[in-house]
């Protein structure tokens, strides 16, 4: 369990003190209605004229795209482990300072995980309020919210929402049931207009459906009549008496043209990992797998994950950038691929009913979909450049391709995590990584093994 940062900063800190309304938005598990309603508080205040910051707990790159949407402003991931103590401690603190309210959406449910949802509310003093969905209970929620509130003691929480109710008659039950000592927030009727669009790794992205903003609004208005839109009580937040990247001016990939894969196909990075690689120095190009016909003029490509399984017959034919990518691979150029990116530069990609579409074809695999997930959860990897940080979460398996260099380490569990592969310039993985978690091994990635050693002593021990 981790010690409440307000109990330990308070007397030694160096910085003053941010008081900002916060509240932590968690459940009992997964799918109880944690993104519809933390986006549905985003829009609703964001509508009265304030500055609302969001941000979502563990690595997640859909459900930010969601809360950003809603909230108007960048959703910034939260985890003590991936994104570290300090680096979480500075982001609200920097939020704190210009927003009228911080909304932070948790990850499965709210002791899930370690660390989870729990500590990071109790490290930073954040009230809980937990969603219980409840279309085949009564009174049981009462049970279930004394258990949630007293299973941690410490954990300060501002109460419960009950959701997915069937009638006014519902709801005056679970009113019943609950303890007087623990505020029922407030109860959302089951209501097909509250649910957003989802497919098989989350939900549907906002900029695919037209309407997104409308389902919004109607969202914000519900929760507002429901009584949950009244402002959290203020936390106090502190920024980190630790500099979080280097201060000798030194910028190590200065001069490094970084190629993005950005498009419908390739659209999982976290944003903390472009602004890691703008303060290292690199110059940052995006394009398109699907429609672009060449590269953009670079040393070195980063392919992230993405949904390429739902533009394969984009990618399939645009031969002209397979080409491209292939020729660029065959120089030695570095190139990071990630998750969906490793599966385009494999030979093809096999669907669900069997087709097989032809990819890049850099090194051998085949990526098959399926039905179920892979090696899923947070992960580090050990790599000849350092450890790096990130998650894995996808439902499909790479067949046939290279031995690994390297297995990601799963934070608890022994076996072995995803594997690393590394042909010439490229390492590829269904890993996804946190580049701030280890700038030092983030640059070597991009860099020419000229320049990894003209710079690894001015790099020893300053990012790592």
């Amino acid at each position: 369990m981790v010690t409440p940062l307000n109990n330990t900063l308070r007397s030694d800190t160096k910085h003053q003190e941010v008081l900002c309304p916060a509240l932590f938005i968690s459940a009992m598990a997964s799918g109880q209605g944690k993104t519809t309603i933390t986006a549905g508080l985003a829009r609703y205040h964001r509508n009265q004229g304030r500055n609302v910051r969001v941000f979502k707990t563990g690595p997640d790159y859909l459900d930010p795209l969601i809360l950003e949407q809603a909230a108007g402003s960048p959703a910034e991931q939260l985890d003590l482990w991936m994104v570290g103590k300090q680096r979480c401690r500075h982001y609200l603190y920097e939020a704190a300072k210009s927003a009228d309210l911080i909304l932070i959406e948790g990850v499965m449910g709210l002791y899930d995980g370690d660390p989870s949802g729990a500590d990071l509310a109790e490290f930073f003093g954040i009230p809980v309020a937990a969603i219980i969905s409840a279309p085949t209970m009564a009174q049981t929620v009462g049970a279930l919210a004394l258990g949630l509130t007293q299973y941690r003691p410490s954990l300060p929480f501002a109460g419960i929402i009950a959701n997915t109710l069937g009638s006014d008659r519902h709801a005056e039950l679970i009113a019943e049931s609950m303890p007087e000592s623990i505020p029922l927030l407030g109860c959302l009727k089951k209501q097909d207009s509250m649910a957003l669009p989802q497919r098989h790794l989350g939900l549907v992205r906002p900029h695919e459906l037209e309407d997104y903003d409308d389902r919004l609004n109607h969202i914000a208005e519900i929760l507002h009549s429901a009584g949950l839109t009244e402002l959290p009580a203020a936390v106090a937040f502190y920024d980190s008496d630790e500099p979080l990247e280097d201060k000798a001016n030194n910028s190590p990939l200065t001069g490094v043209k970084i190629g993005i894969a950005k498009d419908e196909a390739f659209s999982f990075i976290y944003p903390a990992n472009l602004k890691a690689l703008e303060q290292a120095g690199a110059e940052l190009s995006f394009f398109s797998p699907c429609t672009d016909q060449q590269l953009p003029n670079v040393d070195c490509l980063w392919l992230p994950g993405g949904y390429p399984e739902l533009h394969l017959e984009k990618l399939s034919n645009n031969q002209s950038m397979q080409k491209a990518i292939k020729a660029f691979y065959e120089q030695g150029h570095k190139i990071l691929a990630e998750c969906g990116g490793m599966l385009y530069i494999q030979q093809s990609i096999n669907t669900l009913d069997g087709q097989e579409w032809p990819m890049a074809g850099l090194i051998p695999g085949v990526g098959v979909m399926r039905t179920k997930g892979g090696c899923q959860g947070m992960q580090s990897a050990e790599l000849p450049e350092g450890v790096l940080r990130g998650h894995a979460h996808h439902r499909s398996k790479s067949e046939s391709t290279l031995p690994a260099i390297a297995f990601g380490k799963r934070i608890k569990h022994p076996a072995p995590g995803e594997p690393v592969v590394r042909s010439k310039g490229l390492t590829a993985s269904y890993l996804h990584f946190y580049f701030p978690s280890n700038l030092a091994a983030t640059v070597k990635l991009f860099q020419s093994a000229e320049k990894n050693r003209a710079t690894a002593s001015v790099l020893e021990g300053k990012y790592a």
